[in-house]
């Protein structure tokens, strides 16, 4: 009987996209033969499951779940490759499960999550039979689950851009802060929360416009302390004029409704996915 390796059962996955196990098996059952492998696992969970394994998925949905005390909360990130497959309601009952699961099983990673029984099977066995239902590549791509020191509230806008904000005070206020931080997409909650690397940047650029711009030597921090202050009110939360009345900045809001806000999170889907652009005409 031929030795099943790992690399082995890793290239199989790698070729048709099935689940672990099953790779092993039909590896087993092929005497390892990667060909004859790959027809067993095309068969048993059909063609489409190969040749979408490879293909990019930028496109999906965020789902979101809050327990009943509004104490917990947790937020999945589900790719997929068009926006019609993100209206598939078989993939939407998968996201929307992961998002419970999250809340009730607090898995490490995505791993563990995957691994997960769900409709009598695991969410990884799943997630395949879909592809190859489909004819799309999905995937997990990546989840949060949170614990708020007031209470959460959340907005998912079209499907695509997920916030979970943590509010103290007026619950009431806690929708519209959300539905704040999906339109104006803040770096942090306030300065603190902003990377030095990006600081670092505005000043410098503001320095070499300065520069360019004819400014006097001493001038040239006074400008570019300047430009970072701004740059910091604009990416801040707690600066940014609030959307439904850019009189008022968001933390005067917060004020007036006796609140705090402790942080928040926000997934936008496809996020630093490179896509695939065609080019028909070149073609």
């Amino acid at each position: 009987m031929a030795e099943i390796t790992a690399s082995m059962v890793k290239e199989l996955r790698e070729r048709t996209d099935a689940p672990m196990m099953e790779c092993k098996k039909a590896l087993t059952e092929a005497a390892g033969d990667m060909q004859k492998a790959e027809e067993i696992l095309r068969v048993r969970f059909g063609n489409k499951a190969a040749k979408s394994a490879g293909r990019v998925a930028a496109e999906g949905v965020v789902a979101i779940n809050i327990s009943a005390d509004g104490k917990t909360a947790a937020m999945v990130e589900v790719n997929c490759e068009t926006d019609f497959v993100a209206k598939n309601d078989d993939f939407l009952a998968l996201s929307n499960a992961l998002a419970q699961m999250v809340i009730d099983s607090s898995p490490a990673d995505v791993a563990a999550l995957s691994a997960l029984p769900y409709a009598g099977k695991t969410v990884e066995e799943v997630r395949t039979e879909l592809v190859g239902k489909i004819g799309e590549n999905m995937s997990v791509r990546r989840f949060v689950r949170l614990s708020a020191q007031g209470k959460f509230s959340s907005y998912i806008h079209g499907s695509k851009i997920g916030v979970l904000v943590d509010v103290s005070g007026d619950e009431s206020i806690g929708k519209d802060i959300a539905m704040h931080i999906a339109a104006s997409k803040p770096k942090s909650l306030d300065a603190s929360g902003v990377s030095q690397d990006l600081i670092d940047t505005e000043r410098r650029v503001a320095i070499e416009k300065a520069k360019e711009a004819g400014k006097p030597e001493a001038m040239l921090e006074k400008i570019a302390e300047g430009t970072v202050q701004k740059f910091l009110k604009e990416v801040t939360l707690l600066s940014q004029p609030f959307v439904k009345d850019d009189k008022q900045t968001v933390e005067q809001v917060l004020k007036g409704k006796a609140s705090q806000c402790h942080g928040f999170t926000m997934f936008i889907v496809g996020e630093g996915i490179e896509k695939k652009v065609t080019d028909f005409a070149a073609e």
